[in-house]
């Protein structure tokens, strides 16, 4: 009888069991500002710390991005491994334009705002100049923040905006926000000046040479991240 009792047991103590394991945190999703205003993509307390500068208009982060995102974004930095910290590096306004979309939705939104950013750049970057040379003269005239906003529009960046969930209010919002606009050009300010260019990576506070998923994919591993 107690054999029998215990069997009938046995399921819903099974079903207990797999009700209570909860599946593990893809940090590949979580974004976390920072005082200085930047954003760390995974796990803040990651014992191995990746900083990146970065430019939405660079063509080798752009390759960077795409090339990396097997193992860096969906291995580990989803595993909480690695965190990622990206530091904003302006080459132009475009560029801030595009930054304040990618940060318009908060850390909920950076991550997969910034990889949708790279990963159509080869279609609004060109979108860019083109806008740019026809309107430059005509928006010379307008506040910052509305030639910023009309640069965004021009290249197709508010559009990814609000394909990656941002809604038109939150673009409004973001594009009428100065202090917000100031805080990503200290941060683009605050870059060393002996770095060559974008991309650039700090692996726990040392730089590693090179600008290429294939220089930092080695450096990664060193630091003990697999």
């Amino acid at each position: 009888m107690r054999s029998l009792l215990a069997l009938m047991c046995l399921p819903l103590l099974l079903v207990t069991a797999s009700q209570a394991a909860s599946p593990k945190r893809d940090w590949s999703q979580v974004g976390t500002r920072l005082p200085s205003g930047t954003f760390v993509i995974g796990n803040p307390a990651a014992r191995i710390k990746l900083v990146e500068y970065a430019s939405y208009t660079c063509p080798h982060c752009a390759a960077f991005s795409a090339e990396s995102e097997p193992v860096l974004a969906n291995r580990l930095v989803r595993s909480g491994k690695v965190s990622w910290e990206v530091r904003h590096w302006l080459r132009d306004s475009t560029d801030l334009a595009a930054a304040i979309v990618a940060r318009c939705g908060g850390g909920r939104s950076f991550a997969p705002l910034t990889r949708r950013i790279f990963a159509e750049q080869e279609s609004w970057l060109p979108r860019a100049m083109e806008w740019g040379q026809a309107n430059s003269a005509r928006i010379q005239m307008y506040p910052v923040m509305a030639r910023l906003r009309a640069q965004a529009d021009g290249a197709g960046l508010t559009q990814i905006g609000r394909a990656g969930g941002l809604t038109d209010a939150q673009l409004d919002a973001c594009f009428a926000d100065t202090q917000e606009a100031d805080r990503v050009a200290a941060i683009s300010a605050a870059v060393p000046r002996e770095l060559p260019g974008t991309p650039a990576f700090f692996i726990n506070g040392k730089h590693v040479p090179g600008a290429s998923w294939a220089a930092l994919a080695p450096a990664l591993r060193a630091a003990g991240a697999s």
